[in-house]
C-alpha cells in the first residue's frame, strides 16, 4: 500500500481512511475492504462504510434466518414469561403499568414478527422508541395527569394527511 495511505483500526468496524485517501488510493482502499469493514470519514457529511457484498450478504441472511426462529417460539412463550424476559433486556418498561406492560409485549411480538418477516427493522425501532417515550412519560405524574385529561377546547381544524 502506498505510504500516504493512513488506517486506523476501529473496534467493531474496521478500518478507517480519510474520504481523500479513497480518491487518492482506491485500489489500496479496497484492498482494506477484502480484510474487513472501512469506514471512509468525510468533512462535509456523516462517515460512509466501505464493505465487501458477500459479508453483507452473509450478515443479512444470518439475521433473517435468527430472527425467523425468534418470530416462531415468540408465540409459543406465555405473555408473562416473555414480559420478563423483556423487562431484563428493557429495564424501562418497569415503569409502564400492568395494562401498557401487556400491550407492548403485544406491539412488539407483532412488530418483530412483521421485521422478521421482512428483513428490515425500522418498524420494531420505531415501537420500541414510542414505548420508550411513553415510559419517560409515566415517570412525571404531572405530565401524565395532563395527559389524561379530557380535551375541551377546539383545537380548530385538522389537514387531512392523504391531502398533498
Amino acid at each position: 500500500m502506498r505510504s500516504f495511505l493512513k488506517k486506523f483500526r476501529i473496534d467493531g468496524v474496521g478500518t478507517e481512511v480519510q474520504w481523500s485517501e479513497l480518491q487518492r488510493d482506491p485500489k489500496s482502499v479496497a484492498a482494506l475492504a477484502d480484510e474487513g469493514d472501512v469506514r471512509v470519514r468525510r468533512r462535509d457529511g456523516a462517515a460512509l462504510l466501505l464493505t465487501r457484498e458477500d459479508r453483507v450478504g452473509s450478515a443479512s441472511e444470518g439475521a433473517v434466518i435468527a430472527s425467523r426462529a425468534l418470530r416462531g417460539l415468540l408465540g409459543r412463550v406465555p405473555p408473562d414469561a416473555l414480559a420478563d424476559a423483556l423487562l431484563e433486556e428493557f429495564p424501562w418498561i418497569s415503569v409502564l403499568p400492568q395494562a401498557d406492560r401487556r400491550e407492548f409485549v403485544e406491539d412488539f411480538v407483532r412488530a418483530f414478527r412483521a421485521c422478521a418477516e421482512m428483513g428490515r427493522w425500522s418498524l420494531l425501532t420505531e415501537t420500541l422508541h414510542e414505548w420508550r417515550t411513553t415510559a419517560v412519560i409515566h415517570t412525571d405524574p404531572d405530565l401524565v395527569r395532563q395527559l389524561s385529561e379530557p380535551l375541551n377546547d377546539d383545537f380548530g381544524p385538522v389537514h387531512d394527511p392523504m391531502e398533498s
